[in-house]
This record gives structure tokens, sequence and C-alpha cells, in this order.
């Protein structure tokens, strides 16, 4: 008896001594990562806060060795490219998505496109600008803001997807069955019953896939490129906010530095706004 107690004694102690071990290296790499991070936001807020002004949402990106200038075309830009690759990616993504969740029963069709979509959602984005810059830039002989919208919506696509099957998957099967019941056709079920209960996930990838693409620079530097000068045409290069932090962050002149840094912050804000509505406002929405 007093040989198990023992056994068990230096098992327990064992266990709780590598457990310790265990939370103090969890705890370091935690502290570790989270020091860098909050390294890298300090000197954001710092040099982004201090190049913001009123003149930087105003006025156009500045020429070689000129004072002053924003970024104003670049935002436009950007929120035009964006915007578009939103209204792309949102209907394809979600019927994918409802396809593969409620349509794809023992399909060899289903399998292929999950297993192109888990491709698609490793890929680096690099590839992707250049698959999009060999199939319509080199053709059409021009860069387009379409075209960066076509590279960001093959990026956003294959999240859309994942995360409307995966919400969809967490709907009730007697959800289903009771509205079958009713002699709904599946179809009814899958877009009036289905979807409206998960719309809340839905919205959340949705939103996350946004996020993600809005500072995406390797796509856009093959197929949007930038533009120095206002426009709105997306039929040619159009200026947009991660190229323009990416060669101005390179440039010897200081007031370009200036504004990359303002540019930077601009876009850390707005995916940090994005996160927050999608992991807060719509997950209050479900638990209600």
């Amino acid at each position: 008896m007093n040989v198990s107690s023992n056994m068990d004694l230096s098992i327990y102690a064992r266990r709780k001594r590598s457990n310790f071990i265990g939370m103090v290296l969890s705890m370091s790499a935690m502290i570790i990562g989270l020091a860098f991070l909050l390294w890298i936001l300090s000197i954001l807020m710092f040099k982004g806060f201090s190049a913001l002004s009123f003149s930087m949402l105003t006025h156009s990106t500045p020429a070689p060795g000129s004072e002053g200038g924003g970024l104003a075309n670049a935002i436009v830009g950007s929120l035009m490219i964006v915007i578009s690759c939103s209204f792309l990616s949102t209907p394809i993504g979600v019927l994918a998505g409802v396809y593969l969740s409620e349509y794809s029963d023992r399909s060899k069709i289903a399998e292929v496109t999950r297993f192109v979509n888990d491709i698609m959602l490793s890929a680096p984005s690099i590839v992707i600008g250049l698959f999009v810059y060999a199939l319509i830039v080199v053709p059409s002989k021009h860069f387009s803001g379409w075209a960066g919208t076509i590279a960001l919506s093959l990026i956003a696509i294959p999240v859309v997807v994942r995360t409307t099957e995966n919400m969809l998957k967490l709907v009730p099967v007697s959800l289903r069955e009771a509205a079958f019941a009713l002699g709904a056709p599946k179809w009814k079920v899958s877009t009036s019953v289905v979807l409206k209960a998960a719309k809340s996930g839905v919205m959340t990838g949705l939103l996350l896939a946004l996020a993600r693409v809005s500072g995406e620079t390797a796509p856009l530097l093959f197929t949007a490129l930038n533009n120095q000068f206002f426009s709105t045409d997306m039929n040619k290069p159009m200026a947009n906010l991660p190229v323009v932090i990416f060669q101005f962050a390179m440039s010897p002149y200081e007031n370009w530095v200036s504004l990359a840094w303002g540019g930077a912050l601009l876009i850390t804000l707005t995916v940090l706004a994005l996160n927050i509505i999608a992991r807060v406002v719509f997950r209050e929405k479900v638990s209600v």
C-alpha cells in the first residue's frame, strides 16, 4: 500500500513538474511575441500619428524632390480596388461554400474544389500576382485597377469559401429537417434557412477576408502598379496604399518616408477595425 501511494506521489510530482515547465515555456514564448508586437506597434503609432495631417488625406502623392503631398489618390484607389474585390469575391465565395456544404455528398467535383481551395489558401500572394499578370496584364499590355481587383479576389475567395462552408456545417440538422417537413425545396432551405441562420459567421469570414487583402502588396505590384496622379479609371494603373508605402519607404526623401508611415498607420487601423467588427460585433449577435 505504501509502495503504491509513493508511486502515485512520484507520478503526480513528475506531472506537476512537467506542467510547470510547459507553462513557463508557453508564457515565455507569449511574452516574447507580445514584446515584439508591442515594439512594432509603438513605433508605428509614434511615427504614423506624427505623419498624419489634413493635407495627407486631401493631396495626391508628391513628385520626386517636391515638398508636401498626401495619399488621397492612394486611399481612393485602395478603397475602389478593395470594394470591387468584395463585390466579386462575396457571391462566388458564398455560393461555392453553400454548394460544398449542402450539395457535395460523395461528389468528385466537391473533392477537387476543396483540394484547389486548400491550395489557394496557402498559395503565396506573389504567385497569384504573377498569374494575373500573365493572364490579364500581358495580353492587355497595360496595368489596371481591374487586374488588381481580380488578383485580390483570388486571395479572398478561398477564405470566404472555407468560412462559409464551416459556418453552414454548424447549423443543426434538425433545422434543415424541420424546413423539409414543411415542404420547402432544398434550394429554399439552403438560401432562406441555413444561410440565414449562419449569416453572422459568413459576414465574419467576409470581413476577415477583406482585412487580409487590404494590405497585400505583391499582387498589386504586378497588376495595378501605381499612379502618381488622382485617377478613378479602373482600366488604367491605379494608386494604392500598399504599393505607395512600399515605394515611399525605400525613397531618400523625408516627406515620402513620412507619408509611408502615415499610410502604414491607416492600413493598420483599417485592418484592426475590420477585425474588431468581425470578432466582437457579429459574435455578440450570435450569442443573442
